[in-house]
């Protein structure tokens, strides 16, 4: 009886490979995390870039662009850092995600509502006709 057919488990030099757990969750390889780094450093610096260059000419659209970015920013750290898919944990984890995003839609968008209703109707209208005579 040799040594190596009493031991359970064998190393056998794999230790390169993407660890895997049997609840169906995948770890991520040096690739995978080296593929989402370039690709988080692509997402920041296109809209700095577009930023600190003064932007498009339209305020709007620049925002879009940026908040867009920030999306697929967003994606891209779930999909290659928190190894969130549809496969893990029967799709528990992605109906968890849907439901953060709309808590946080609901969030934002109900605190922009709130914000703007609060400018719109405490703040007195400024009249610049009486400031123009102030400086002179």
């Amino acid at each position: 009886m040799s040594k190596h057919s009493i031991e359970p488990h064998s190393h056998r030099g794999d230790h390169g490979a993407a660890p895997h757990d049997n609840t169906g969750h995948d770890h991520g390889s040096y690739r995978s995390y080296l593929t989402g780094f370039v690709l988080s450093v692509v997402l920041t610096f296109i809209p700095f870039a577009i930023v600190m260059s003064g932007g498009v000419d339209s305020r709007v659209v620049t925002a879009l662009t940026v908040i867009g970015f920030a999306v697929a920013q967003i994606l891209v750290h779930m999909v290659y850092f928190l190894h969130m898919n549809s496969r893990s944990d029967e799709g528990w984890t992605l109906l968890s995600m849907i439901f953060t995003v709309i808590v946080v839609v609901i969030m934002i968008s109900g605190s922009l509502w709130v914000m703007y209703n609060l400018n719109t109707n405490m703040m007195p209208q400024m009249e610049h006709e009486s400031f123009q005579g102030f400086g002179s």
